[in-house]
């Protein structure tokens, strides 16, 4: 499904390059659950963007379900992402000035999909995170595990084949991380959706299937 061969990330200044990662190769297999952790710092995020198609490596080949994407153009990568991937992220990145209907709506209409099929897919993914009850309010009408259950929805409306998830519980207390943690093992278990899902909380990432373990930038067996 997701194959990684000799990732390196390195970030260049004037005077000094930082290694981000370093050859990692790994595997992911369709329908599996996977975390990464590690301390901060150690490269969580920048493999989960990697994997994700938002940023590019320094070296090293990523293939998702057999595609290769070094040479693609960045309009082919974001219609891939669109079509392909969901994203969450800690900290919800929800447009406050629009409804929850709306928020949720905005991946289907970059595709060109149609007013009435955009309602129709917001509303069911809505209803599989239990909010069709707030459907026109705003964020900031909504609790920090509603507005995470929101982007849950808002990257799910699409059918993605993967999902990809930034410390997902990260803002929220062990009661709400634990809700939102059950809508992914759900999704994973009743779609068959594969999510690679970074996490400081070693409790969330024990529900995984597989633990990937970071240190500086290396792949910790």
């Amino acid at each position: 499904m997701i194959s990684v061969n000799n990732l390196s990330k390195s970030y260049f200044t004037d005077t000094l390059e930082t290694l981000a990662l370093n050859n990692i190769t790994l595997h992911i297999e369709k329908g599996e659950f996977v975390s990464i952790m590690g301390p901060s710092g150690c490269g969580k995020s920048t493999l989960l963007n990697m994997i994700g198609l938002l940023d590019s490596p320094t070296e090293g080949v990523i293939r998702i379900e057999g595609q290769e994407f070094r040479h693609k153009k960045e309009k082919e990568l974001a219609r891939y992402r669109n079509q392909n991937l969901g994203f969450i992220f800690q900290s919800f990145h929800l447009i406050s000035d629009l409804p929850v209907i709306d928020n949720v709506e905005l991946p289907l209409l970059y595709r060109g999909t149609s007013a009435r099929e955009r309602r129709h897919k917001a509303e069911e993914a809505l209803a599989q995170v239990e909010l069709s009850h707030r459907i026109f309010h705003y964020p900031n009408q909504l609790s920090g595990g509603q507005r995470q259950r929101v982007a849950i929805a808002r990257a799910i409306v699409g059918n993605p084949t993967i999902l990809m998830a930034d410390e997902p519980t990260g803002n929220l207390d062990s009661v709400l991380g634990d809700e939102v943690m059950k809508i992914l093992m759900d999704l994973n278990q009743e779609n068959n959706v594969t999510i690679v899902m970074v996490t400081h909380d070693e409790n969330m990432a024990q529900k995984t299937h597989r633990i990937i373990r970071l240190y500086d930038g290396n792949l910790v067996n």
